[in-house]
């Protein structure tokens, strides 16, 4: 009896040792493991098989209870497809796209300087924004700036700023350009749709707007005198391609990055983040090309946003046909319809 006891308590234990044991590898798994182990040394910086296999699909588990989309998911490979992509191309030729505009604008100044009157002012004044279009063009302004800077900073700040101002004071500036980014992005949104609205009308393609674009160099460089509607063909160009196409993809992608609680996966977002980096350096880019012919670029322009009003020479010399129209009453200035014979709205004090 005590030998069959002696014998059992023997069994139990070599079946509790057996179970506590790993179990055998596989040759494969085991040159797996060798391949890993040797590919630092043979292969530096190839982790090609490993995301392979973290990409196979496998369902994984978390010691989390938590239940949702990605849950299961322990290695986000495509997080670090999206670094390279982010750390890459799009910092890179986004990059060098605004340095390359902003010399250009600064040599095609050095050169050309602004485009200038051919005649002396009258004096009588035109009106050519009301207050509602004053209001919301430059709330678009403002706020498109708020977001141009900060994005720009978040971006390129650790190349640029960081060595220059050090870490605390950068620490700083990124998380307020962060904040300002998130709150002021809805604002700006509002209101470039009410942008599109006010201004879609008289935006829409003529046929006379062709001639502008095949001239608008020697326009822009020389003054060449070209007649134009309310808007001429380069503003139209940037109404289309900038205020409404690109400002959709930012404000789509923006949403996306911005509510991450609508339960949108991580793959998600990092799409979205690439489309709307791309699209605002895009976006930045043509921005101050319109921004420098509305400021110092373009004698005069700066004023018709600041007061609604520009000068009768200004009206007629860069957009007559727009001119003409208000001038015989076939359609009404911001002040409503001018008699002809008295193209003004009021006499410059």
């Amino acid at each position: 009896m005590r030998v069959l006891v002696l014998l059992l308590s023997l069994f139990m234990a070599g079946a509790a040792f057996a179970q506590a044991q790993p179990p055998a590898s596989t040759p494969s798994s085991e040159q797996n493991v060798k391949d890993q182990q040797q590919r630092p040394a043979t292969q530096p910086g190839n982790n090609a098989p490993f995301y392979r296999e973290v990409r196979g699909g496998q369902s994984l588990y978390t010691t989390s209870s938590a239940q949702g989309r990605e849950t299961g998911v322990l290695v986000q490979s495509w997080g670090d497809t999206w670094r390279r992509i982010r750390n890459g191309p799009v910092t890179f030729y986004g990059g060098w796209l605004v340095v390359l505009v902003i010399v250009a604008i600064v040599a095609f100044f050095s050169v050309f300087g602004p485009v200038k009157l051919h005649e002396r002012p009258t004096g009588r004044l035109i009106q050519r924004f009301s207050r509602a279009d004053q209001v919301v063009h430059w709330t678009v302004a403002i706020s498109f700036c708020v977001l141009g800077l900060s994005g720009l900073i978040m971006l390129f700040g650790k190349h640029v700023l960081l060595p220059v101002i050090g870490y605390t004071l950068f620490g700083w500036l990124t998380a307020l350009g962060k904040n300002l980014h998130n709150f002021i992005a809805p604002i700006f949104i509002v209101s470039v749709a009410a942008m599109v609205v006010l201004f879609i009308r008289d935006n829409l393609p003529k046929a006379y707007d062709l001639k502008f674009l095949l001239n608008a160099f020697a326009v822009m460089a020389k003054g060449k005198h070209v007649p134009t509607g309310r808007f001429n063909g380069g503003e139209k160009v940037w109404f289309w391609l900038g205020v409404v196409v690109l400002s959709v993809i930012v404000t789509w992608s923006g949403l996306i990055l911005l509510f991450p609680n609508f339960d949108q996966t991580r793959a998600v977002m990092q799409e979205a983040w690439i489309w709307h980096a791309s699209a605002a350096l895009l976006y930045v880019s043509i921005s101050l090309g319109h921004i420098y012919l509305g400021t110092i670029g373009l004698e005069g322009s700066y004023q018709a946003m600041r007061s609604g009003y520009v000068d009768e020479t200004w009206a007629k010399e860069h957009h007559e046909i727009w001119y003409e129209e208000v001038k015989s009453g076939q359609r009404a200035s911001a002040a409503g319809a001018i008699p002809a014979g008295a193209p003004h709205a009021k006499e410059k004090s």
